[in-house]
């Protein structure tokens, strides 16, 4: 763009994921135009993950379902302050959000004949791959229209009360090493056992490394993650004491991290901490964690199927023919269980957890 943009919205409004997923596109404005102030307008429950991200200048927070009443302040809020809007997201609101709020407005769009009229609200726009793209690969290639170059690195970033709060956090274990584990996805469909879990504790544990339990503060996370703790012989259970930035903390101190597919597991791929997690239904072209020194843009990082290494992340997947289904679980509900991660073998999660860290 010429003269270069002075204010610039980006707009992701999805899961936690997603979110963090859209940081290297922020990061490649930024470099592009110093200059510029770049907010963010995401979900008031994933804003958190971008709360000391250097390259954000503010933050819109909007509900998933607001009000009516709401939506117009939001709407009169935003309406033409920016000098460009980016919409990363295919759907109704975030095209009508960048249409509204942008002078110059670009977004990602299905390209399909039922999608095609979201195509008149925008100046330019690039087809959302659904299958054959990784999320980060696809958000950049929104760049092209703006001849931006793009930037791949995923930012986490934290302020210094969030390095306090992690070291008393982990005061018990003192310098000790430790691995995290992360028990507990959002749906049912993406978890592990529970026989896993223990039988991985207990390789952990033998080999004198301390663990160290992560997860949210809803009541069945805090309840599951108690009930396994349990079964542990000395776990230091962070599991709802964390922001997700004291979360990050943690997770760069750890010498290893186990966890299925979740932000949390985003997170310490991107950190570079040596990483394995646990694939069933999601397809880990589309969804695999980004690993931190992965730099090739012609590419996705993972293949569709089998077990896999990128860099310092292990990608364990579940063995079925119908893996991965990209259905949510074997009934094809979110309170469903997938038997491909429910089957898979604690001794390939060790042995892959034993490769990285290099002892037996």
């Amino acid at each position: 763009m010429n003269p270069p943009p002075r204010r610039v919205l980006v707009i992701v409004t999805r899961r936690i994921g997603d979110v963090l997923l859209a940081t290297p596109v922020i990061h490649s404005l930024k470099l592009a135009w110093p200059g510029a102030t770049i907010d963010a307008l995401v979900f008031s429950s994933t804003s958190s993950v971008l709360a000391a991200n250097p390259d954000i200048t503010h933050i819109h927070a909007i509900t998933e379902r607001p009000t009516f009443t709401q939506h117009i302040v939001f709407i009169a809020k935003i309406f033409k302050q920016y000098d460009l809007a980016l919409s990363l997201v295919p759907g109704d609101r975030p095209t009508f959000y960048a249409f509204l709020a942008g002078r110059k407005k670009v977004g990602l769009l299905l390209d399909t004949p039922k999608e095609s009229w979201k195509q008149h609200f925008l100046d330019d726009w690039v087809a959302y791959d659904l299958a054959e793209k990784h999320t980060v690969l696809t958000y950049l290639s929104l760049l092209q229209t703006l001849q931006v170059p793009a930037q791949p690195e995923i930012t986490l970033s934290w302020r210094e009360a969030d390095q306090q709060r992690a070291n008393e956090m982990l005061a018990p274990i003192r310098e000790q090493r430790f691995v995290v584990l992360h028990l507990y996805p959002k749906f049912n469909y993406k978890m592990w056992s529970d026989a896993g879990w223990i039988q991985l504790a207990q390789w952990i544990e033998t080999r004198g490394l301390r663990i160290v339990l992560t997860g949210g503060n809803d009541a069945a996370e805090l309840e599951y993650v108690s009930h396994l703790a349990n079964a542990m012989t000395a776990p230091l259970n962070l599991a709802g004491q964390l922001s997700l930035n004291e979360t990050a903390c943690v997770l760069a101190r750890a010498v290893a991290y186990v966890g299925p597919d979740t932000a949390v597991t985003h997170m310490a791929a991107a950190l570079d901490v040596p990483t394995v997690t646990l694939f069933g239904p999601t397809d880990p072209v589309k969804w695999g964690p980004w690993p931190k020194q992965y730099r090739d843009l012609s590419r996705t990082p993972w293949q569709r199927f089998g077990d896999q290494s990128c860099g310092r992340v292990r990608l364990l997947q579940g063995r079925a023919t119908c893996v991965p289904c990209g259905k949510e679980g074997c009934e094809r509900n979110i309170a469903s269980f997938s038997d491909c991660l429910l089957q898979l073998p604690p001794q390939r999660v060790i042995d892959a957890l034993a490769d990285l860290l290099k002892i037996q």
